[in-house]
């Protein structure tokens, strides 16, 4: 039997899930395939309904290596795991002539822990553990959600945190759920053999396709310790996120109340002068937290360094210790011994790197009103890293709708830590950017408009004269509004301001429903408007006439105090680069282009981008971030924007009237 070739398989999987074939997806299909058999990397951008799952999914089931997918969202994995993945494997099944198996992996913390629902939780104050059942009141919502945990676990068949619907609340989860750290491992466990954790893990290791998170590719990336099977392609969706996401696990965080919960779980399982030592080094390291100043710390204070390295002595102490004091009164002891000791050993690392001064790392101090002082370590830039770690021995795939900033791949690439296309070399991954475009007709659907006549927004300043121009805008477009914008205090005023000057329109504001219940309010009324900031400008998917209209208030540019970015910055400038388009302006691009593609996500879809922000029309870097941009039609013309939304809004009237759904 010959080979099916890529156009059949593909024919075959679209059909399957209820598609169409369209030419971007083929080119995707036919880029990917290529890469996969050439050992070779790809970045392709992928717009809103191409159809990239299958664009990526079907050339690498039909090589048949082992593939890990790596996604952002919940959402995607769900998508994959359950919709794409069963519908293709069965379309290409009769035409490989093998039915290939996949898995979903998640971190060790994402599976319910039987030996923590059958033995109790360590506690910190007390020896031994205590039934967490028995401590919650049965009337209380804590109390409810352990007990519906208890016999969910009797029936569930993942345990994975995501298949129990409802959901439960962070604090009632970490009753029943250990890190890798604190886990005590499968053969000392005495629920080893069942472990839902460990389960998934064979699973993974015995198919084909793995769909995992960018948080666990980071962590198999920077541990050194392998978390997933070995694999000769991986394939990265939401491409976009992946060096947030692997900067988020390098980020290491120490505040006063880890430092003393660390104390309080070791304190009874190592001798007393060693649990002193511990005490000591960390009312030091409170005391001087509470007289800190928020910033980067581009030299670590002398009396914060001494108090940091008293904590990592200490540290080192204890951890010596817990090895070799042994307690028989302790209730599992086994178990309170392994969390005390991955608790301290987390607050030694941090301590360690921070005290090590790498120049590879920004140091910060925080304070929250919520949370409280907090000390953080990050790397300057992941770049190295995913060079080193992710562009070797395998072929790899990045995929979004928003990897071509500016025009070409070279911005997002160099994030990656890869060399502008074409460079070469022996020790240079070598790779190609392919943009295959998108089925929707933008520049027909969607109009970009920069209201040029607005003042320049300064920081936190007073911007009633856009605030004038988002009520008329809204009132254009009979509500139908994403407002996007660039911080939370912007997004609150500018709700207060608007439910007053326009009630018949309602606002929704991020924080004040579930984002999930938020979304669904919105699309649910045509009328309503959503304001919010940063997760909404990558995670609303509304087709149709409810969102008509996305404005953003202002270029989101990152803040000149955030540590990092300046940092990052400042690192780009001193090596002869420009540190603002490399940083500032990269930061900014990515998230207009994914803000600007929650307009047109359907055929039918018609409506505005609005930028209330002259820069994007007047400042030299403007060119770069329109060119990040989907090819709207552009105006500044305010006038001829508010005809065209009213235009917009009455067809979209219409169809509502005649109970017809809009169509392209």
């Amino acid at each position: 039997m010959t080979k099916p070739s890529l156009p059949e398989l593909l024919h075959a999987a679209v059909t399957a899930v209820g598609g169409t074939e369209r030419p971007g997806q083929v080119a995707m299909a036919e880029a990917v395939e290529e890469a996969i058999d050439g050992g070779s990397h790809l970045l392709v951008q992928a717009g809103t309904g191409t159809g990239k799952s299958l664009g990526y999914l079907v050339p690498a089931l039909a090589h048949g290596e082992r593939v890990v997918v790596a996604t952002a969202t919940l959402a995607l994995q769900r998508q994959l795991v359950e919709r794409d993945l069963p519908r293709t494997v069965d379309a290409l099944h009769p035409q490989l002539r093998r039915r290939p198996e996949f898995a979903m992996l998640k971190g060790r913390s994402n599976y319910l822990c039987l030996h923590r629902l059958h033995e109790g939780v360590p506690q910190d104050e007390e020896e031994g553990l205590f039934d967490q059942f028995e401590a919650a009141a049965p009337t209380s919502k804590l109390g409810q959600d352990l007990l519906r945990m208890r016999d969910w676990a009797d029936e569930a068949e993942t345990g994975d945190r995501d298949d129990l619907t409802p959901g439960v609340s962070d604090r009632a989860w970490a009753q029943v759920s250990v890190s890798s750290r604190e886990c005590l491992g499968a053969s000392k466990c005495a629920y080893g053999a069942e472990c839902f954790a460990e389960t998934a893990r064979e699973r993974a290791k015995l198919s084909e396709v793995v769909v995992t998170n960018h948080a666990l590719l980071a962590i198999d990336a920077i541990e050194g310790a392998p978390v997933l099977p070995q694999h000769e392609v991986l394939i990265v969706d939401e491409a976009h996120e992946l060096v947030s996401r692997v900067t988020g696990v390098a980020t290491g965080e120490l505040t006063p109340g880890q430092v003393n919960r660390a104390v309080r779980r070791a304190a009874k399982l190592v001798n007393e002068k060693a649990a002193d030592q511990l005490q000591t080094a960390a009312e030091g390291f409170e005391r001087l937290m509470e007289l800190a100043l928020p910033g980067r710390l581009e030299e670590v204070p002398e009396d914060l360094g001494y108090a940091l390295m008293a904590l990592r002595d200490a540290c080192r102490t204890v951890i010596s210790a817990i090895g070799t004091t042994r307690d028989k009164s302790v209730q599992d002891e086994d178990a309170v011994r392994k969390q005390a000791l991955a608790s301290v050993e987390s607050v030694h690392d941090v301590a360690e790197r921070i005290t090590n001064g790498s120049e590879w790392d920004v140091v910060w101090y925080e304070r929250h009103d919520r949370f409280g002082a907090s000390l953080r370590v990050a790397p300057m830039s992941v770049s190295g890293l995913l060079r080193e770690k992710l562009f070797t021995d395998r072929s790899v795939v990045l995929t979004s709708a928003t990897l071509k900033l500016g025009g070409d791949f070279n911005g997002v690439g160099a994030s990656l830590g890869l060399a502008p296309e074409g460079t070469e070399g022996d020790d240079v991954p070598q790779w190609k950017g392919v943009d295959v475009g998108s089925p929707f007709d933008y520049r027909k659907q969607g109009i970009l408009y920069v209201a040029k006549h607005l003042a320049r927004p300064a920081r936190d300043g007073d911007r009633g004269d856009m605030l004038d121009e988002l009520t008329e805008l809204i009132q254009a477009a009979g509500g139908r509004t994403l407002g996007l914008f660039s911080s939370m205090r912007a997004a609150q005023l500018a709700a207060e301001e608007l439910r007053s000057r326009i009630p018949e329109y309602p606002i929704l504001l991020q924080g004040e429903e579930t984002l999930g219940e938020l979304i669904k309010n919105f699309a649910a009324d045509p009328q309503t408007c959503l304001f919010g900031t940063l997760s909404l400008w990558q995670g609303v998917d509304v087709p149709g006439p409810s969102c008509q209209l996305v404005v953003m208030d202002k270029i989101p540019f990152p803040r000149p105090d955030d540590p990092l970015m300046s940092a990052r910055q400042k690192a780009v400038e001193e090596a002869g680069g420009n540190g603002f388009m490399a940083v500032a302006a990269t930061h900014a691009a990515l998230l207009m282009a994914q803000g600007a593609g929650r307009l047109v996500r359907a055929s039918g879809d018609r409506g505005v981008v609005a930028v209330l922000d002259q820069r994007l029309a007047t400042a030299r870097y403007g060119s770069y971030l329109k060119a990040s941009l989907p090819d709207f039609w552009f105006t500044t013309d305010r006038n001829q924007v508010r005809k065209s939304l009213a235009a917009i809004d009455a067809k979209a009237r219409q169809t509502e009237a005649a109970g017809q759904p809009e169509s392209g």
